[in-house]
């Protein structure tokens, strides 16, 4: 604010009074600034820490994989140390009880008996006979094993035209419809390569060495071929589900958003 000196008081007492009164508001605009500064600069830290700090949803492949049995037996300690803490006055310890293994898995039955030389009693020497048995389970693994379908086709022919020079047609069944044609994919190769990469997020090169670990040469190129080809495959049933879920009246609405995101039939996805 620009002070014409013409028009300044000449009585000094309204001089002081007109200083006091312009350092007056120049404190209270220099207060206003700094708060807005001091809020400018609490955002900026916050928006700071948001995007460089340390965020507690941690993603697989971050580092933490390979420390993820540590932190789940960490966890473990932890409740069991707190459990301990508030059984410690009860006498009678239960003891842990571990959930059966399913009735439907293979099973297979290891008996492991005592010798003839140790059926004999320790004391009188005579004769054991059984009384019972106890049984416990362990689980074991099988790993994947990988066969190969050889397809034989007999070829036929007819022997009278042979003796006769006529025209012989060969004859010999067709080969099986396959999902790639002359190709050593079965469906369920694609089906594994497929789900292993999509549903468990395992890298075609990956896959490639695994099945090099099988003595198998099979390039992540010749796998990317195969999942071109069976998304192409895959394409009538794609068209359906779309065309099934662009005639429903709304597909999506999330209302713990502000913005709500609505398919409209027959038209582009719409955000509002």
């Amino acid at each position: 604010m620009k002070i014409d000196a013409n028009s300044l008081p000449d009585d000094p007492e309204q001089l002081k009074n007109m200083v006091l009164e312009l350092q007056h508001r120049m404190d209270k605009a220099l207060a206003k600034k700094d708060e807005i500064i001091d809020s400018l600069l609490e955002r900026f830290e916050v928006a700071k820490r948001k995007q460089f700090g340390q965020s507690s949803e941690k993603l697989p492949g971050s580092g933490e994989t390979f420390n993820e049995a540590e932190e789940i037996i960490d966890e473990a300690d932890k409740v069991l140390l707190a459990e301990s803490e508030i059984n410690k006055s009860n006498a009678v310890k239960s003891k842990p009880k571990r959930k059966p293994l399913p009735k439907n898995l293979p099973r297979k039955i290891v008996t492991i008996d005592l010798s003839s030389e140790e059926k004999i009693c320790d004391c009188c020497q005579s004769k054991l006979h059984q009384i019972g048995e106890t049984r416990s389970e362990k689980l074991a693994f099988v790993p994947a094993h990988i066969k190969v379908i050889e397809t034989v086709r007999p070829k036929y022919a007819c022997k009278q035209c042979e003796k006769t020079d006529t025209k012989n047609h060969i004859k010999l069944a067709p080969m099986p419809t396959s999902p790639i044609p002359r190709g050593i994919a079965t469906s369920s190769l694609l089906s594994q390569v497929i789900s292993a990469k999509y549903q468990y997020g395992l890298p075609l090169y990956r896959q490639e060495k695994m099945f090099t670990d099988y003595g198998i040469a099979l390039s992540r190129k010749t796998m990317s071929d195969w999942i071109i080809r069976c998304g192409e495959l895959f394409a009538p049933l794609y068209e359906k589900l779309k065309n099934t879920l662009l005639s429903q009246a709304v597909i999506h609405a999330d209302e713990s958003v502000p913005r709500r995101h609505v398919v409209i039939p027959n038209s582009i996805s719409c955000c509002f």
